[in-house]
């Protein structure tokens, strides 16, 4: 009996200590040594891990970046004025992460998940790591399946399929960021997810651009994840990871998501920035050694997974800024090299208003033509081999020789491709369109029609293929164009020129 007693007595106090050494809340804290444009150092914290989150005084997250023996460089995630040497810090035990949620769409949020708008608070549905694995090969499917820009000269001659990456770049002030917002315009009645990046800009810049998206209702199935030329740097380097684990959480649903980042030259210029300041060794161009890492990780993340993982995708659009049309300058031939293909833009031809100013020779996707239409595909191959022989001929016929009458042909009808393939900013073309205005020009339907009435002329066809939906059907399938529907059409489009415009 005593001996039973005993035994009870010592249950219950092994679970008084065990439940009061549940409620013991271990902390480690270190002191701040130094502080200065985003970076501190920090001491005491020994166990600190790479890339765990540091809590500061004033309510400051910082990222464990350098773990050095004698103290560990932290980048600061926030303002960092009231911080000060001495300040005590902790350690939280928890990667830097970003709340998701189907609640965020048509948001504006920070890279940190804080809502910069003005549309009420957001219930997180789970919390994402900004660090994390790119799927594995096996989990991979083939790209096929196209992602329409509504840009004529990049949907015939460089396609996109969902799950590419390819980069767009190009001097300042040449319309890369249009390009993007063109694209995501684009995908307004469809099931695609956009998320739009900004790294690094002003914020007068990022408020246009929210207001185009909402101007053309473009703003409902898009996120805005802003880190603004004012956020120290650190917020900067965050953001494209950010985003991309936004965006993994709506492909791992089966979803469909572009992702543009805009721009990784400023993305790159803050990671150096911040290196430096951590007096980590530099290399080409002063950029750290691992520069090249960073941007491989974001971009690697993006992919098609097979069916059985969700059969979602993420279309990456990088946007980088060259100078003085410098290539081969270290940021564009590393992205060059990590991406499926470019878009450049000349800023020579952005100034003989040629919009958009897309270099074609300069421009590739590696993934080809098999994202096209099948339709679409018919008449890609004339399209690049007519231009492609106009260039060639337009610069020999500068020097003011004689032409014979078959150079003359093919220069009047590459004036009207180049005339063709121009398009005026935020007016995306549904892709049925496009291609019966190509066809009409690689044809020759448009020989007869001056220059300055071929916008008039290309009118007048994509009216005419909206409003026969036997032949929109037939483009929209997957088999390829037949003659008898292609000759049937272009005897529709000439009647109707003759008729509305006398030609």
């Amino acid at each position: 009996m005593l001996e039973n007693q005993f035994k009870a007595l010592e249950e219950s106090i092994d679970k008084a200590l065990a439940k009061d050494f549940n409620q013991i809340n271990i902390e480690e804290s270190g002191t701040i040594v130094s502080i200065d444009s985003g970076i501190a150092k920090v001491k005491g914290l020994r166990n600190v891990k790479n890339e765990e989150l540091i809590a500061f005084p004033n309510g400051t997250m910082g990222l464990a970046f350098n773990l050095d023996p004698n103290a560990i460089g932290v980048i600061l995630l926030g303002d960092f004025y009231g911080i000060k040497a001495g300040q005590k810090v902790k350690r939280t035990y928890k990667v830097a992460d970003i709340p998701v949620s189907e609640e965020f769409l048509g948001r504006i949020i920070s890279p940190l998940g804080k809502i910069l708008d003005d549309q009420g608070s957001v219930t997180p549905e789970k919390y994402l790591p900004m660090e994390r694995v790119a799927p594995s090969i096996m989990k991979r499917a083939p790209v096929f399946e196209p992602l329409q820009t509504g840009l004529k000269v990049i949907d015939s001659l460089f396609p996109l399929g969902r799950g590419q990456r390819e980069l767009i770049l190009g001097d300042r002030q040449t319309g890369k960021t249009t390009i993007a917002i063109d694209t995501i315009i684009n995908q307004k009645d469809t099931d695609v997810v956009c998320i739009y990046c900004a790294i690094g800009q002003q914020i007068t810049s990022v408020s246009k651009i929210i207001n185009t998206l909402k101007s053309k209702d473009a703003m409902k199935n898009t996120i805005v994840v802003v880190a603004g030329s004012e956020d120290p740097p650190g917020v900067a380097y965050i953001a494209p990871y950010a985003a991309i684990s936004l965006a993994e959480y709506f492909m791992e649903k089966g979803r469909d998501v572009l992702v543009i980042y805009d721009d990784l030259t400023k993305h790159a210029r803050g990671y150096r920035e911040l290196s430096l300041l951590l007096e980590r060794p530099p290399g080409r161009e002063a950029y750290p050694g691992d520069i090249f890492y960073i941007h491989s990780k974001l971009l690697e993340r993006s992919t098609h997974l097979k069916d059985e993982f969700g059969g979602g995708s993420i279309t990456s659009l990088p946007i980088i800024e060259t100078q003085a049309e410098n290539l081969s300058a270290y940021i564009p031939t590393n992205l060059i090299s990590i991406t499926d293909g470019q878009i450049y833009l000349s800023p020579k031809l952005y100034q003989k208003g040629n919009l958009p100013a897309v270099q074609i020779g300069l421009s590739v996707s590696r993934i080809g033509a098999k994202t096209q239409l099948p339709s679409y595909r018919n008449i890609t191959g004339e399209l690049k081999l007519a231009y492609s022989q106009f260039e060639e001929l337009e610069s020999f016929s500068s020097f003011g020789t004689r032409l014979d009458e078959s150079t003359k042909r093919t220069l009047e009808r590459g004036w009207r491709i180049r005339q063709v393939l121009n398009q005026p900013q935020h007016s995306p073309i549904e892709v049925t369109e496009q291609i019966g205005v190509l066809m009409a020009v690689t044809t020759g339907v448009l020989d007869a029609v001056a220059l300055d009435r071929i916008d008039e002329a290309e009118e007048h066809i994509r009216k005419a293929v909206r409003e026969d939906d036997a032949f929109r059907e037939h483009l929209l399938g997957d088999e390829k164009l037949k003659d008898e529907v292609k000759n049937t059409f272009i005897k529709k489009i000439k009647d109707i020129l003759k008729r509305e415009m006398d030609i």
